[in-house]
């Protein structure tokens, strides 16, 4: 903007600096190449080209400690990036998910029983989890169990003793926790002849 007014409007140096509030050395400042900015580029060129995973930081340690080269890293980062040497970052493939089923509603009791767990803390801060089994047909609460750590084992013995009362049920409805995943479970359920439905991984609205 300096010089275009002392260009087009035939103003003096002085005034252009003292209106943009800049000095004369800078607005006489011309840049002068140096040859050793070829250099710089060109080793640029070479390190990016025969290690492609080699961003700023390793090749410029390279110059210096192995090339023994003195250069600056301001300049040897000017250089890098007109270049447009900068390393691209890959950015996270998103996992797409399908669209949830629709959940089928039973027609009677015992038909789907869905089970979860919850999480809470005593007022010393000790967390504690309850198991909880509801039947999908009318939301009835069939059993809570309550410690700090419910393994498959004690799930397990929580099913038993509500089937002993309630009768089995054709469907188990669960998240894909550790505890229903496991072996014993699965075991289990086939002596009893439950069927055990998973809910689609990162859809936890199936079994709320």
């Amino acid at each position: 903007m300096a010089q275009w007014i002392v260009e087009k409007k035939q103003r003096t140096v002085r005034f252009a600096c003292q209106t943009f509030k800049i000095s004369e050395t800078c607005y006489r400042y011309q840049a002068k190449f140096e040859n050793e900015n070829a250099l710089v580029a060109d080793w640029r060129l070479k390190l990016t080209n025969c290690h492609k995973r080699w961003g700023f930081g390793l090749c410029f340690l390279f110059l210096r400690n192995v090339k023994g080269f003195k250069w600056n890293h301001k300049r040897v980062y000017r250089i890098y990036r007109e270049l447009e040497l900068n390393l691209r970052i890959k950015p996270r493939k998103r996992l797409k998910r399908d669209k949830p089923d629709k959940l089928s509603v039973p027609a009677s009791p015992n038909c789907t029983w869905s089970m979860d767990f919850m999480s809470d803390q005593l007022i010393n801060g000790r967390s504690f989890r309850s198991f909880n089994v509801i039947d999908d047909y009318n939301r009835e609460a069939l059993g809570i169990e309550v410690d700090f750590s419910l393994a498959s084992e004690r799930v397990i013995r929580s099913l038993e003793q509500i089937i002993e009362w309630r009768g089995k049920p054709k469907i188990l409805r669960c998240d894909n926790g550790p505890e229903y995943i496991s072996h014993k479970l699965k075991t289990w359920a086939e002596k009893k002849g439950i069927c055990l439905s998973f809910i689609q991984p990162g859809k936890p609205q199936q079994n709320a």
